[in-house]
């Protein structure tokens, strides 16, 4: 080896180790920490709902019928609107039965003039049977005659009155006043042959009713807060709606039945809402709830930042030095965009709010922090999916 070779080796060796140097260096450089948003858990007193899903019905639910056979003629009212009571909606063709009415007073002029007659014989007869002109069988039986003819013309008067009714009913009038539905029948058909034909329905909505059930544990519940304040009114009711807004109005218990349902472990209950507006319509879906305490300094965090996996629930703690521990909790009642922890969590710390598929167990983050908003007066709180599943289950 020349003196040049044996001087360029050390030369490259020395490269080769700066070069494997500097890949060392980069391999070693850390990654910069993940860039999460993180909120400390907001503290409050919250009530404590039970709540149940329930199907809203007029405070009185009428069924209008056919009472006499016939061909229906008019519908005389707008399908969907409010009717006051005693307004026409519908007329049946009153032709035949204007002929029966005429038949039964034409047998009732018939009956009245026999009995005018026997009265005459019966008249005529007296004295003449005071005098023994006339044999006393002759006098009976002109009382007799007497006799079956007013029971004739009472019989007969009975039919009139009857046609006469028969011949009102052609006129089908509202009952009540309420929020009419629409119409099962139309102009031609033959209604009230064999049965009282469903013509509509109509329903008093200015109060509106609500039917549910409550599982045996919220009645339970229910029942024990109202025992240990027995001289309190119940608790109002809230009806919630399916686009999440508050009834303006509360409501009250009208009844509870008399057990629970030993197949679905509820009972049904009925309550009422005043809806002078009449914004609420038979039909329609509607949750109903109860406040039956006040939890105080109850921890609550934005739904957001709840992971649920194989029905176990955590939240990503952010500890002081700025690393992430997955705590497991319990979620409890949701109100609004937050929920309540039941177990899992303590006043003061911080949670990852956005950016939690960023991290993992240990890993330090850069947080970002911001604070927690407080859920407005008159929040939607919502049953956990844990609840759920339980009522579902029973």
């Amino acid at each position: 080896m020349t003196h040049a070779a044996r001087s360029l080796v050390p030369a490259l060796l020395a490269a080769a180790l700066a070069g494997v140097a500097c890949g060392e260096k980069e391999v070693a450089a850390p990654p910069p920490p993940p860039e999460v948003t993180v909120a400390t858990v907001l503290v409050r007193d919250i009530p404590i709902y039970i709540e149940a899903i329930g199907e809203t019905r007029g405070s009185t639910e009428i069924e209008v019928r056919a009472r006499i056979e016939g061909f229906l003629q008019t519908v005389d009212y707008e399908e969907g609107s409010l009717v006051r009571k005693g307004q026409l909606l519908y007329t049946i063709d009153p032709r035949p039965l204007e002929a029966a009415l005429a038949q039964a007073k034409g047998a009732l002029a018939g009956a009245e003039a026999q009995l005018a007659r026997a009265v005459q014989d019966v008249a005529r007869y007296e004295p003449l049977v005071k005098q023994n002109a006339i044999p006393r069988e002759t006098y009976d039986t002109a009382l007799s005659v007497q006799r079956a003819a007013e029971a004739a013309v009472e019989a007969a008067r009975a039919s009139e009155q009857s046609a006469k009714i028969d011949l009102s009913y052609t006129r089908v009038q509202a009952p009540a006043a309420g929020l009419a539905g629409r119409t099962e029948v139309y102009p031609g058909t033959l209604v009230g042959r064999g049965q009282s034909t469903l013509l509509t329905k109509i329903s008093q909505v200015d109060t509106i009713h609500v039917r549910f059930s409550f599982s045996e544990n919220d009645y339970l519940h229910l029942s024990r807060a109202k025992a240990q304040r027995p001289d309190a009114a119940p608790p109002p009711l809230e009806m919630v709606l399916a686009d999440r807004s508050v009834h303006p109005q509360p409501g009250q218990f009208v009844f509870i039945d008399r057990g629970v349902d030993p197949e679905t472990g509820t009972i049904l209950i009925e309550a009422a809402f005043p809806n002078p507006e009449g914004i609420v319509r038979p039909g329609q879906y509607a949750r109903v709830r109860a406040a039956v305490e006040t939890r105080k300094d109850a921890i609550l965090v934005p739904q957001r930042a709840v992971s649920e996996m194989q029905g176990i629930y955590s939240v990503a703690v952010v500890k002081q030095d700025d690393t992430v521990e997955f705590r497991p909790v319990t979620p409890g009642q949701r109100t609004g965009s937050l929920w309540v922890i039941d177990s899992g969590l303590t006043n003061g710390e911080r949670i990852i709010v956005d950016g939690i598929q960023k991290v993992r167990p240990g890993v330090k983050v850069a947080a970002k922090t911001v604070t927690i908003e407080d859920e407005p007066a008159g929040g939607s709180p919502e049953a956990t999916p844990a609840v759920a599943s339980e009522g579902a289950a029973r």
